[in-house]
């Protein structure tokens, strides 16, 4: 039987205090070109919260009418200026002490988000976790395509992901952390689960579970 236990963080709202890719495109796009396509995309926008319009599709089209067929190369450079530079900003101390305590006892991390995985890899090197579960964009002869690559790594995708990532590895025990409906479906898989807003968060015990804060 298998020893290994996993944690899995969302992003978004649960280690960021707000919306990093929203915080990424202002930051690449500038805020001129950010609100042009906020009003071109404001039909689809306005459409998610009601489930008229989908979440993957809408991001990826916005990051198109924001930048167009921006290069691979360009991009790569504007995601690790705003690792650098911007992303630090909008952390919350008390998840990265979290991630680290995961770390110091062997467990392993994983970034499970909907964002785009073109500036949360950089990130996750920076802290120490190699594994990240996220949207990715497509490309075609190394410039945007204007879509995604597969699907949006948000509800269910998220537990897909998973699954797929530790194949027939599963872990014994699961921890994971999140802040909204998007989590949902990975916190009901998982057998120690932390919403934002629900509990303060709970101190880990040495032989694992959650123990009071």
């Amino acid at each position: 039987m298998t020893d290994r236990v996993v944690a899995a963080f969302d992003f978004d709202g649960t280690i960021t205090t707000t919306d990093s890719f929203r915080a990424f495109m202002l930051d690449t796009a500038g805020p001129a070109r950010f609100v042009m396509a906020a009003l071109r995309c404001l039909p689809w926008l306005i459409g998610i919260k009601p489930g008229w319009s989908q979440r993957g599709p809408t991001k990826a089209r916005f990051l198109y009418a924001a930048l167009g067929a921006v290069r691979r190369e360009t991009l790569e450079a504007a995601a690790q200026r705003f690792v650098d530079e911007k992303l630090p900003a909008l952390l919350r101390p008390e998840m990265l002490a979290r991630v680290q305590e995961h770390r110091a006892l062997g467990h392993e991390v994983v970034l499970v988000s909907a964002s785009p995985s073109i500036y949360l890899r950089k990130w996750a090197l920076t802290v120490g976790i190699d594994t990240v579960l996220a949207s990715e964009l497509a490309w075609r002869d190394g410039v945007y395509a204007g879509h995604l690559a597969g699907q949006n790594c948000w509800g269910p995708e998220k537990v897909a992901r998973l699954r797929a990532w530790w194949g027939a590895n599963a872990p014994a025990t699961l921890y994971a952390y999140g802040d909204s409906r998007g989590d949902r479906e990975m916190a009901e898989l998982a057998q120690h689960a932390w919403i934002r807003g629900q509990a303060p968060l709970p101190a880990l015990l040495p032989n694992g579970g959650f123990g009071r804060a």
